[in-house]
């Protein structure tokens, strides 16, 4: 009888799971060149220590097919290991100010950005560690040319240049591509990120400073837009690369910390994702069990395995046997990611510790 109820359970969440891969993604197309959209453009680029590939990352977005554009980077001190590759990718830099001590590194530098550089249209924020396109500013800025978009964003492709850990964190990126293809689940990604001027009036930047959302600028940004009932457009064209060589303990802090933030933008992201993760993990393991110990067609359960192994395969353009394992496993890492997630207190982030929660 307990056998039967098994079965009959685990036949439901496989059903509801297959739904799921099915249901249409109401994705928005890749947004269209508006031609005459032309907007004076600010890229404001924080930068802190040397990422992998800096100067390429920033001679890149300095050479854009728009001409109407500048490039300014952000760095903590005229000291910071970064400003030698700054000057050679020849984009002038400012010093941030320090406007919130509960704000983050970026999030101040931003600020810095907007308050000295006022007579820019279109504010463009791109984290230092993306590669990009010449199409990429073109393609980013292009839906703001609508009165309804508050921000438009892309989301990247973790290009691993590195061993194992880098090719976890490729497959770990692709929840954020998916989350970023429902409109429900959209959000305004800080690495590659455009809005209007009009978008942030005086109250938005006590907001930013002083909210305990002051940590992301992603967060602040994506509640600003819902709150005064913009969208947020997504195209994948034009997507940025960002390069990663990563250990267990690098890719485990970042993995972390994206979801450390994602819970505390988004609560209800915790009880989703638990509840859908742990439901792929039934339906895993329930195909190993009882396609042994009850029904061969209970091997059918591994569909939902296999479809996730084909998006996979299709997004990242490589073919890595590695990666099949990779996919298996990733749900545990996401309900690991999860739990660790809830109990921090505190984030690091480039070298600084963040106090997220409790006093």
């Amino acid at each position: 009888m307990l056998l039967l109820v098994y079965e009959a359970f685990a036949s439901f969440v496989f059903i509801a799971l297959l739904a799921i891969d099915f249901l249409p993604s109401r994705q928005e197309g890749n947004a269209r060149l508006k031609r005459g959209y032309s907007p004076k453009t600010l890229v404001i680029v924080p930068c802190r220590g040397i990422d992998l590939t800096l100067h390429k990352n920033l001679s890149s977005i300095a050479s854009q097919s728009c001409k109407n554009y500048d490039v300014i980077a952000v760095v903590d001190s005229n000291d910071d290991a970064a400003v030698p590759i700054i000057k050679k990718a020849d984009i002038m830099h400012i010093v941030a100010h320090q406007f919130s001590a509960k704000a983050s590194g970026k999030v101040n530098a931003i600020l810095t950005a907007l308050y000295r550089f006022k007579g820019y249209e279109v504010y463009v924020v791109a984290d230092s560690d993306i590669t990009v396109d010449r199409m990429w500013l073109r393609r980013l800025i292009s839906p703001l040319s609508s009165n309804h978009i508050g921000i438009s964003t892309m989301f990247p492709m973790f290009e691993p240049v590195g061993g194992f850990w880098s090719k976890v964190k490729h497959v770990w990126g692709f929840v954020g591509e998916g989350l970023m293809k429902r409109k429900a689940t959209r959000f305004g990604w800080g690495g590659s990120l455009a809005f209007r001027k009009g978008l942030i009036s005086k109250g938005d930047l006590d907001f930013i400073k002083n909210s305990r959302y002051s940590v992301s600028d992603d967060i602040c940004l994506t509640k600003i837009a819902k709150r005064k009932g913009l969208g947020i457009a997504y195209t994948s064209a034009s997507q940025p690369i960002v390069r990663s060589n990563d250990s267990f303990s690098s890719f485990a802090e970042w993995s972390n910390r994206q979801t450390v933030l994602s819970i505390l933008g988004y609560g209800r992201n915790f009880y989703y994702g638990i509840l859908f993760y742990s439901a792929e993990i039934l339906v895993l393991l329930s195909a190993i069990y009882l396609s042994i110990y009850s029904s061969i067609l209970f091997s059918l359960f591994f569909i939902h395995l296999l479809q996730g192994e084909a998006k996979t395969y299709t997004r990242s353009g490589r073919k890595d046997p590695e990666m099949a394992a990779i996919v298996a496993v990733m749900p545990f890492m996401y309900i690991a990611n999860l739990i660790v997630a809830s109990r921090k207190r505190s984030i690091k982030w480039r070298g600084r510790i963040y106090r997220i929660r409790g006093s």
